[in-house]
């Protein structure tokens, strides 16, 4: 059987690369000569400059930036063929950069992704694929803007503070210094949630909590966002604070719709698009995709469903693994996974699960019996019809 791996990371525990690999050591202990691809893939989140660069044979590159709370952060993106720079935010305002006890979006900024943008702009590139997820932040993308000459000025001239709390006391916006290149940039950002910016499903309300906002800090953000989406349309009047995406990454999606010249587009969508994965799986027999955890929101166009979507266009059979799967994952039935596994092979605790080499172990076991158990209904289909 031609196998084709396509399996996103497994948060805290394998890469994306990582859990491919293992996938098809356990394929090869069924079928030593078997004939398999291994895409690594991401849905705009953590891991899809990786799995990118994996996928498109870009050259990785290393930037110093500015952190999310202020501190230098090495930051990897990719750049293809002198014509195309594929970059992630969590690289440089990632909530995973900052200790739990240190979580506040009132004090994080995404300055650090407008410094990776403009290295790139300056080194001569035009066209960027970024991914927005797994955000720290929720300064509406305004950092980002400020590192690309944008200004953002309180009522005596003076910049606001770096973070949500400088929007409070915004007042001006000016472009007069903005980086004269980036009018010829385009940029395709990876954006896997519809939420507008502000209001009871905007990015303070719905994600604040995660990132370690209090009740009295997303009443106040969501003020200081509308506010600030009001002063931009004054300045832009296509900028639009209800467009879906525009709440992705505290407001980010709304930074580049509104002040470059950006689109948005599902993460996984990108990333097969880019990656050629839809070519080898039209020649499969067998998909094998999957996630940290099977449930409720892999249905909401997270990576394993892009696959299984692409999958079900040419008819392949589709495999999913977990490293926990909710009851509410036997929704992905319906959207193009024939069979869902999780690997847990016996009780375990989260940590002794998430350990690299006992998710290794687990992830090859349960690929062996999947491909075994699919391999002998393909053999025993073939022979009832002859």
């Amino acid at each position: 059987m031609k196998t084709v791996i396509a399996i996103d990371s497994f948060k805290g525990s394998l890469s994306a690369q990582e859990a491919g690999k293992a996938v098809a050591d356990g394929i090869r202990k069924a079928d030593p000569k078997a004939d398999i691809q291994v895409f690594p893939i991401a849905d705009g989140g953590e891991g899809t400059v990786h799995s990118l660069i994996l996928g498109m044979g870009a050259a990785e590159e290393w930037v110093t930036v500015t952190g999310p709370l202020g501190e230098p952060r090495k930051c990897r993106y990719g750049r293809l063929n002198g014509r195309e720079v594929i970059l992630e935010m969590a690289e440089a305002a990632g909530l995973t950069l900052v200790p739990e006890e240190s979580r506040n979006p009132l004090y994080t900024s995404t300055y650090g992704v407008g410094e990776m943008i403009r290295c790139s702009i300056l080194a001569g590139y035009r066209n960027f694929i970024v991914g927005i997820g797994g955000s720290a932040t929720n300064d509406g993308g305004v950092g980002m803007l400020q590192a690309l000459g944008y200004e953002f000025l309180d009522k005596e001239g003076k910049e606001i503070a770096k973070g949500a709390i400088g929007l409070e006391s915004l007042v001006f916006i000016k472009d007069e210094n903005v980086l004269p290149e980036l009018k010829e940039c385009h940029f395709k950002v990876a954006c896997d949630v519809t939420n507008p910016l502000c209001g009871e499903k905007g990015c303070s309300a719905v994600y604040g909590p995660q990132k370690g906002a209090t009740p009295q800090m997303i009443k106040d953000m969501d003020e200081w966002l509308s506010r600030f989406a009001a002063l931009t349309k004054e300045k832009y009047p296509d900028a639009d604070e209800f467009c879906p995406g525009s709440g992705a990454a505290g407001g980010l999606g709304f930074a580049f719709l509104a002040y470059t010249n950006a689109c948005l587009q599902s993460g996984i969508e990108i990333v097969m698009e880019v990656t050629g994965i839809e070519k080898a799986i039209r020649g499969a027999d067998l998909v094998i995709t999957g996630e940290g955890r099977l449930d409720r929101q892999t249905v909401m166009g997270k990576a394993p469903v892009g696959v299984a979507g692409i999958a079900k266009k040419y008819g392949k059979a589709v495999a999913a693994l977990g490293g926990s799967v909710s009851e509410e994952a036997r929704f992905c039935n319906e959207k193009g996974i024939d069979a869902f596994f999780s690997i847990l092979r016996g009780p375990a605790t989260l940590e002794e699960a998430m350990q690299k080499e006992a998710a290794k172990k687990n992830m090859e076991a349960t690929a062996e019996q999947v491909y075994r158990l699919f391999a002998a209904a393909r053999k025993f289909s073939n022979g009832n019809k002859q």
